[in-house]
This record gives C-alpha cells, structure tokens and sequence, in this order.
C-alpha cells in the first residue's frame, strides 16, 4: 500500500507541474480562454493567474511563511499518511491527496514566488485554482467524511469486539 501511495502521489504532482506548465508557455500569453460552455452559457474558463497568496489570495506576499508552514504540514502529512495506513486505507488516500497537492503548490513557491492557478468556474464567481487544489479540497472532503462517518463506526466496532472479549 505505501508504494502505491507513493506512486500515485508522484503521478499527482507531475499532473500538476504539467497543467502548470502548459499554463505558463501557453495560456499566459492568451491570460484567458473558453474551456467548457454549453452554447453562451459559460461553465469553466482558462484563466492564468499568479497568486503569491494562500487560499482565496490571503496572506499575499508571505513566501517564505507560505513555503515554510507549507513544508511542515506536508511532513506531518507524510508521516500521517504511513502511520494511518494499516487502521484505514481511505485515510491514508485521503491524507495522500493532500500531500499531492501540498507539494505542487510548493514546488511552485519555490520556484517562481508563487502558485500558477489556471481553472476559472464561470457558474458562479469562486476563486481561480489549479490540480493541486483540486487535491488539497477532495482531500480536505474526504477527511470530513472520514471523521463524521467512519471514524465513529470504527470506534463502535472496536467497542464492541472489546465488550465481547470480556465476557
């Protein structure tokens, strides 16, 4: 399982830095292009931005935090990711996502000062993003539904093995 984790994290990663740089060479020059419309109505755009900020633009210009707390979140993930493994699967492919996605828009802080978002939802006015945060919100998601549902069947489950081992 922990290869597996690592194989399809890496097949995340390159996802993204490819998106992204189909983005940089290609979209940057246009800045914006239809992508999905069901005649006018638009649905998602291309959109190139630079967003040296964290979600929704906040903390703009904060690199070195940005890359920092980045940094360390992905290897607390990382080392959750492992440790979560032989008690949940879902958990530790929802973990795994984040990590994915954490390190995409990392490589992009890095590199460049900030993050190459390129997906625009045209439906309705919502923040411009990347594949890396499209890992970063499923996986987000994914983590709420873990708590809420299976967490706590988990523990039932565990409480009642326990009951009947003392009997």
């Amino acid at each position: 399982m922990g290869i597996l984790l690592i194989i399809v994290t890496l097949v995340l990663i390159a996802s993204d830095q490819l998106v992204k740089y189909w983005a940089v060479h290609s979209l940057k020059p246009v800045g914006s292009m239809d992508f999905i419309h069901i005649g006018d109505f638009k649905i998602l755009d291309l959109t190139y931005l630079e967003n040296d900020g964290a979600i929704f633009g906040s903390m703009s210009g904060q690199r070195w935090f940005l890359i920092g707390f980045t940094s360390l979140i992905i290897a607390v993930g990382i080392i959750l990711m492992f440790m979560t493994m032989k008690k949940s699967k879902f958990l530790s492919f929802s973990i795994m996502l984040f990590v994915a996605g954490g390190i995409g828009n990392l490589i992009d802080r890095i590199r460049f000062g900030y993050v190459v978002d390129m997906f625009e939802i045209k439906l309705f006015h919502f923040a411009i993003f990347n594949v890396a945060d499209i890992c970063v919100t499923f996986a987000f998601i994914l983590i709420i539904f873990y708590i809420i549902f299976i967490e706590p069947k988990i523990e039932k489950e565990k409480k009642l093995a326990e009951a009947e081992e003392n009997e």
